[in-house]
Parts: structure tokens; sequence; C-alpha cells
């Protein structure tokens, strides 16, 4: 592979014109396809073999009218203070707004709240159901405008009008988040690289690889039904990794071009050997997003396609645009116009960077580092002990909004069960007496303890299929719902047997319920096929048993403690003034296994991009401790730099009002700093040093099976050695640096020294000698020798 790498490296930077024209071309036609794209389309949950969702096909099939799958509204009626909305005047405006409501665009029908009894005891709140004709996301705009209409006629007339359900309009979500993230990787990249072209440069194919990968999504809605939020996850995670491979190429290239090769030798050498890198943790966090698939659920397999193919554009532009980039680019990539006085000692060869310095640490006490940070990790992972699962509802929206407002006034004038009825079918077809068995379940469902209120049957054209309503006393995501919902479907069974009918719950609410219990069940099977399929990959890439298990172990204490943290904050209240967090409740049950498939992905990036240099210096050489060291030396501020992004992007949506976007922002931020600089950049090199050669033995019979893919260019090395064995690269000096060296990190450590390996591992060294700093600098000029290599 890295043969293949260094070839296309060099040949995009030669043909970098066509490159880019091709890019911009390929660009501009997806973006006219997207232009007359149906956009996402899919914004419920369906479930296929729940209960719910089967009680969903029949009640599409018998009760057509009802529109089960379509989107609902409960518009909220509050008279003014000292007066009830059943005086002549607040009535005859009520039944106003409903009648305006019942003329709406999509409504297949709405309740009038004095004639079905939805007016509390006091008479001070009323609230009418709105049922649409078409699903959440298909609700137009003439509609919303409809219930915007109807508030405000309602204000006007001195009452308090609030809209809840799925079919509002949400509030246009804040960019704050993307605009913080890009922000504080271009603040990042600056002071990484001291160069404000290569800062640039990730940026810059980071976004046109992001819009390449979303208006491919986009273009996808002509063929396929998309979750609304498959475009959002694309964005987050095209953006983020865009930047980590790319930030990672262009480290590489300049420390090529350090090494005194002529820049389109250097690009070619990147791409054979980060590029090789790149790929494969690409392919990581591929496997990652689509294993989501594997649970069942449309909108989680849309999600986890969309962002995965998003994944994939981001490695193909790593490895075609940004060399061509780099190719208009040259040897101006070099010049470091801001960089502070300790950047410039080391690039002089003076001292040794923060990673060098915190290897060297870390592999003196292995055994303590060790210890303290898993320990640390374990007791964050205690609350996990206490997790709650439930999918959001109104009662997520921020304060202050119409959903939340609605919800707490529904709450406040009937009760908080009233915000998620419940739907009862009874499938009597099978019974000898369809009404006898109809009557038995309203009878079972008023005994209740946890039923505030029933409604009657009612029966389908034919009389076999019964439709019966039940409101719990307890809020929608309460787990005393939960067990009510349970409880339902048990007296359901004992119906079948005496009646021969089958009874279903149904609703939102129970389609809530039906999800969690199925993103509860697939947690291990997910783990364990994701976990299984990157093993390999990272056995592929590391030829080691230790490493890919040690990587696995130590991604799942970067989840557990993640979980820890968000129980703490969200289900138990720890901090949550601190986070603006203003009601407590379960965790979103989407939310873990989302971090799963995202965190495994971005984990095994910091792994491969830190353990790969590691291996190189090992195959080059190195003993196992100073490998290590070696690695930290070249990836570590690169490592670091990508770690800050993507904690800094995540920790932008924590400046959102909605509960579910905080939590979100709060779990991918945690687990990013946790899995980046606690396990991988501590973690890591505390347990590899403790083992120091079995880190990287393999099984002979293994290693004669497993295929040799180079990542670490071991052979590309060779080859080009073969190629040139007389004549070693003059060394390039960008701006100002004086100091001739062998090759260096992005400020970090150079290697400015050459040495005999001796047999116990040392090195006998010789300072480099330092270059006439009044001579002008130029890149070497190799000799072009006929080889394969060199042909494109």
């Amino acid at each position: 592979m890295a043969t293949f790498l260094y070839r296309l490296g060099r040949l995009a930077f030669r043909r970098r014109r066509a490159v880019v024209m091709l890019w911009l071309a390929v660009l501009a036609a997806i973006g006219i396809g997207a232009m007359t794209a149906p956009g996402t389309s899919s914004g419920a949950l369906s479930v296929p073999g729940t209960q719910s969702q089967r009680a969903i096909d029949l009640l599409r099939k018998e009760f057509p009218q009802a529109s089960a799958d379509g989107a609902t509204a409960r518009v909220v009626f509050e008279a003014p203070t000292g007066q009830k909305l059943t005086s002549a005047d607040n009535k005859a405006e009520v039944e106003s707004l409903v009648a305006r409501l019942e003329k709406s665009p999509q409504v297949s029908g709405v309740t009038d709240p004095f004639a079905s009894g939805l007016v509390s005891k006091s008479g001070t709140i009323a609230y009418t159901q709105v049922s649409y004709k078409v699903a959440q996301s298909d609700v137009g705009a003439a509609a919303h405008t409809v219930q915007t209409d109807v508030v405000q006629q309602g204000e006007k007339a001195g009452l308090k009008v609030s809209l809840g359900g799925n079919a509002v309009k949400n509030q246009a979500t804040s960019k704050a988040a993307e605009l913080i993230g890009v922000g504080v990787a271009a603040v990042v990249l600056v002071i990484t690289f001291g160069s404000m072209i290569a800062a640039g440069l990730p940026l810059l194919t980071a976004i046109l690889g992001v819009a390449a990968a979303v208006l491919s999504v986009t273009l996808a809605t002509h063929f396929f039904d998309l979750a609304s939020s498959s475009t959002t996850l694309a964005l987050m995670l095209g953006l983020a990794v865009a930047i980590d491979y790319a930030l990672f190429i262009v480290s590489r290239y300049r420390n090529e071009i350090r090494d005194g090769h002529e820049p389109e030798e250097a690009c070619g050498r990147a791409l054979g050997t980060a590029g090789s890198a790149v790929v494969f943790a690409g392919l990581t966090v591929i496997v990652a997003l689509s294993g989501l698939s594997v649970i069942g659920i449309g909108m989680l397999t849309s999600m986890g396609l969309a962002s995965a193919f998003a994944v994939a554009v981001a490695v193909i532009i790593a490895l075609t645009l940004l060399p061509a980039v780099l190719g208009f680019a040259g040897v101006r990539i070099m010049k470091g116009k801001m960089l502070t006085r300790r950047m410039k000692a080391l690039e002089r060869g003076e001292g040794e960077s923060m990673g060098v310095r915190w290897a060297k640490f870390v592999t003196r006490n292995p055994v303590k580092v060790l210890a303290v940070s898993v320990a640390g990790l374990a007791l964050l992972a205690i609350p996990t002990m206490s997790l709650k699962m439930a999918l959001n509802d109104d009662s997520g929206k921020p304060p202050g909004t119409t959903q939340r407002i609605a919800y707490d006034t529904l709450s406040k004038g009937f009760g908080p069960g009233f915000n998620g009825p419940l739907t009862v079918v009874v499938d009597a077809r099978g019974s000898d007496d369809p009404k006898a068995a109809a009557q038995d379940a309203y009878t079972m469902l008023s005994k209740l303890d946890d039923v505030a209120a029933v409604r009657p049957p009612s029966f389908n054209q034919a009389g076999d299929v019964a439709l019966l309503g039940a409101v719990p006393k307890s809020a929608p995501t309460s787990e005393a719902t939960k067990d009510l919902v349970g409880e339902i479907r048990d007296h359901g069974a004992a119906l079948r047997q005496e009646s021969g009918a089958d009874l279903m719950v149904t609703g939102l609410t129970a389609v809530n319920i039906d999800v969690s219990t199925k993103l509860s069940d697939a947690l291990i099977p997910y783990l364990a096929i994701v976990v299984g399929l990157a093993l390999i990959l990272l056995l592929l890439v590391f030829r080691s048993i230790v490493i890919p298990l040690k990587a696995a172990l130590g991604f799942l204490l970067s989840v557990v403690s993640t979980l820890g943290v968000l129980v703490a904050v969200f289900q138990w209240g720890w901090l949550k003034d601190v986070f603006g967090v203003d009601q407590t409740g379960p965790i979103v049950s989407l939310l873990p296994i989302v971090l799963i498939g995202v965190v495994f992905g971005l984990a095994m990036d910091y792994e491969v991009f830190l353990v790969s240099r590691m291996r190189e210096e090992y195959v080059h050489g190195a003993a196992p401790t100073q490998a290590i060291v070696g690695g930290f030396r070249h990836s570590g501020r690169v490592v670091t730099a990508a770690a800050v992004i993507m904690v800094s992007v995540f920790s932008g949506f924590l400046l959102d009002d909605e509960v579910l976007i905080k939590s979100i922002g709060l779990g991918l931020a945690a687990a990013v700093f946790f899995d980046a600089f606690v396990v991988r950049m501590t973690i890591v090199p505390a347990v590899m040093a403790l083992l120091g050669h079995r880190s990287w033995t393999l099984p002979k019979w293994l290693d004669r099976i497993l295929p040799n893919v180079d990542v670490e260019g071991e052979k590309l090395r060779h080859a080009l050695e073969a190629e040139q064995p007389d004549s070693a690269p003059e060394p390039v000096l960008a701006g100002a640096a004086a100091t001739v060296h062998a090759g260096s990190d992005d400020h970090g450590a150079p290697r400015a020294f050459t040495g005999v390996r001796s047999s116990d591992d040392t090195e006998t060294q010789a300072p480099a000698q330092k270059a006439d700093a009044t001579e002008p600098q130029a890149p070497a000029r190799r000799k072009l020798l006929k080889n394969p290599l060199r042909r494109s």
C-alpha cells in the first residue's frame, strides 16, 4: 500500500491543476444534483418487529382516518389570570381557533376540547389534538403558518396559547458550535505549524470534502429515505476527521521537506507513510459507523451510513486533493512566521518538545502512571451503573420555547401523563365476540393504578378492531410509564387466552419505549461486531496481537467513564448549573450507541496515528522504549492538536439550550478528551513500556497468513534506498532556521544526530554540523533514476 500511495502522491502533486479542476467539476455536478433533491425526509422512528410498530401497521390499514403514523400537534389554551375558558367569550375564542385549525392544510382531524372533555377541572386549561395526514418531516410551511397564526390570534384575545408535539416546527438551531469549532481549529493549526499556509491547507481541503459529502448525502435522497439528522452527523464527523487526516499528512510532508527532499518527493513519501495510516484510521471509523445498521432502526442506519460516507470522502480528499494543493504550496509551506521563541529553539535542535518529555516520564514510571490513569477512569465510570435511558420529549426543550410551555401547562392542568397518551389496539379478528373483548380491555385499563383516564373503544368498519386510549398518571419518560406499558402488555396475554383477541400498545410514548429497549439490547452485539472488525484491521496494521487488544480495552474505559460523566450531570444533576441543565432525567437512549460508534472510530484514529509511528521507529531498529519516545516526537504534537480541535468542536454544543444537544456535546467532548489524553497518550505508552518487545510479537503461523500492508512504509524505504545507495538528501531549511538535522517532527525535537546502533539498543551519537546561515538555502535536487517507483 505504501508504494501505491507514494506513486499516487507524486502523481497528484505533479498533475495538481488537473486534480483540482476534476474535484471542482465533481463538486459542481453534485451540487447541481443536490439542488433538485427532496432532502432528508424521515423524522419518525420505525422499529420493525416491535409491538408498537405492528399496531401502527394495523391502524394504518383499519383506521386510515386516524393517520397512525402521521404527525400530531397539541395546542394548549390557558385562560387569563382570574378567568376560565368556560366563560362565553373565552369559549367562543377557543372554538374559533379550533375551527381555524380544522381548515389547515394536511390536517386529518382536530378534537373539540369542550365536546371531548379536554378541559381541566379548574376550567382554566384546555387542549386540542391536531392529527396530520403526513409524517413529521412532510408537514408543510402552510400548516406551520396556521399554527403560528393561531398562537398570535389567541394571544391578541388575551389567551395563553402554546404548541407541542412532533408536528411543531423546532426553532432554528444555532450555528455557534460549528463556527466555534472551525475558529478553534484554525487557531490550533496555526499554533501547531506556525504558518498560515500550513494551517490553511487542512481547513481548505476539509471544507471542500465536507461540502462534497453533505451534497452527496442530499443527492442520495433522490433514491433513499434518509433521517433528518443524517446530514448533521455527517457534517460534524466529516469536518472533524477531514481536518485530522489533512493535519497528519501535512505534518509528515513538512518533516520530509526538512529531511532534504524536494517537494514532489516529500509529498510521495508523506502519502506513502502518513497516508497509509490515514487509510486504516478511516477504515476503522467507517466500520464503526456502518455497524449502526446492524441494530435494525432505519434512522440509525441512515445516520451511520451517511457519516461513514463522509469519512470515506475525507480519506479520498486527503489522498488526492491535498497532495495537489501541496503542489501549489511547495516549499512555501515551510515559512513559519508565527513561531514562538520556544518553537524556534526546537527548530534549532535546542531542548525537547513537551510530548517527548511526557513520553520519557511515562516510560520511566509506567506502573504508577498506569495505576493512576486506570483508577481515575474507573472512578468516573461508577455512575454508569445507575444509567437509565429514554427517548427525549418536549420536557427536554429549552425553557421558554412553545413546546416546553405547552408541556408544563398541560402537566399543570391535567398531569404529566397527558403529554404522552397511550394508544391501545384490540385486534379481535380472531375472537368470537370482538365487542366483549374490547370491553374487557377497557375494564382492565380502568383498573390499573397508574392510569389517569381511559377513552372508550371505537371500532373499524368491520367491527373487529377496536381503538382505545389510556393516559398515564406519570410523565412519558418516567420508569412508572415504562412499567405501565409492560403491565398492559402482560394483561394482553391473558386477554388473548380468554377471548382470542390481541392487545397491543402503541403511540409515541410506546414507540419510544420500544426503541429504547431495542437499543439497550443491541449494545452488546454492536460492540462485538464493531470491535471485532476493528481488531482485525488493527491486527493487519500493527502485526501484533497485544496492541489491538490494548486499543479495544482502552476504548471501553473511555466509553464507560464518559457514560459515568453523563449520568452524573444529566441524571443525577451534579454540576448541572455549570452546564446550564435545568431539568434532570434519563439519558437519551440514542446517545450511548451513537457515542460508541463515533468515539470508537475516533479513538482508533489516535491509536493508528500515534502507534503507527512507534512501529515505524521500531521496525527501523529502535528499542521498544526509544520507539515510544520516537512516536511521541513525531506524532504527539499532531495527535494533541487533533484532539484539542475535536474537544473544542464538541464542547461548542454545550452552548445550545436543548438538553439533548448539550448531552451530545458533553459526551463526545469528554470521550475524546479521555481517550486521546488519558488512554492513548498515557495508558498506551505505559503498557507498551511494561511489555517491551512483547508489544510487537506475532505468532509465526499468523505472520505467514496475514498480508503485509506496509503501513509504516518499510518496503518503500528499502526500495528508495536501493534506488540511490550512494546519495543522501541534503537538508532544506525553512525561514530563519539555520540548523541542519536529519528530520524532526513539527516543532518537536529534531533528529540532529547520526549514530550507529549497538547490540544493547543504545546509540553512539555525533552532533550534526551547523549550516552556514549566510548561504541561501534551496531544496536539494535529487537525481531521479529510472525506477518503477518514480513513474506514475
